[in-house]
């Protein structure tokens, strides 16, 4: 049973989604403002986090910059109200996995939790088949890990997912809506800008092989060159 933290201020949609969510057999705790829910996630193991934006003590922006400072694996959805772009994009680039937008459906948060939670699943079923090279690093997708002589940089779980598929098409044009519809389930602007935050995250962690180059392919996609 996969145990999700879940912080939410407002109790009705809390009481609400919390008991949809057990129904489908998910573990949830939950906490109505960030400050316990970060003193909780300290000393307990999750498997996904689920944070609304607007928390009271700590906001969910800031405490999934610290739940980053802990572990750079566990997936975080972000629930906002916030419909503005710039605001969806802070969140990705603050370590965000993904984000849904108030109101959402139960079916569509299931769904989103349930592809994170596979894609973890087949992750640890393929650790001695995921090593990809990509110019002097070593990429371990099912570790998130990106090895450059004795410097490891951990790699969110997204960021892992982008750079996989790079790696399987290195000096390959690949195309953004096949990024988006495998890795999102789905292609429009807003995860196109999105995925613009994780490439340029990714290609600062390439950066000390000078070798390597994320080119973007204008109104095409983008060609990792290795």
């Amino acid at each position: 049973m996969a145990k999700i933290l879940y912080v939410e201020d407002d109790p009705n949609l809390g009481f609400v989604t919390k008991d949809n969510l057990e129904e489908e057999g998910f573990e949830i705790v939950h906490f109505s403002d960030g400050k316990e829910a970060w003193k909780f996630f300290k000393k307990e193991k999750f498997d996904l986090c689920l944070l609304d934006v607007n928390l009271p003590e700590l906001d969910g922006f800031s405490l999934a910059e610290k739940i980053r400072t802990q572990n750079s694996q566990i997936p975080i959805i972000f629930l906002t109200a916030k419909t503005l772009q710039e605001d969806k994009i802070a969140g990705l680039k603050i370590g965000g996995d993904d984000y849904i937008t108030k109101p959402f459906s139960i079916e569509e948060l299931v769904l989103r939790i349930k592809v994170f939670l596979k894609r973890n699943a087949v992750s640890d079923s393929t650790a001695t088949t995921d090593v990809f090279s990509c110019g002097d690093y070593e990429f371990c997708f099912s570790q998130q890990t990106l090895k450059l002589d004795e410097e490891i940089q951990k790699l969110t779980h997204r960021e892992a997912e982008v750079l996989k598929f790079l790696c399987e098409r290195k000096n390959q044009i690949t195309k953004r809506e096949e990024i988006l519809t495998a890795i999102w389930g789905r292609d429009d602007y807003f995860l196109g800008r999105s995925m613009d935050v994780f490439v340029t995250r990714i290609r600062k962690m390439l950066s000390n092989d000078p070798k390597i180059k994320i080119e973007n392919i204008h109104g095409v996609g983008f060609k990792l060159n290795c």
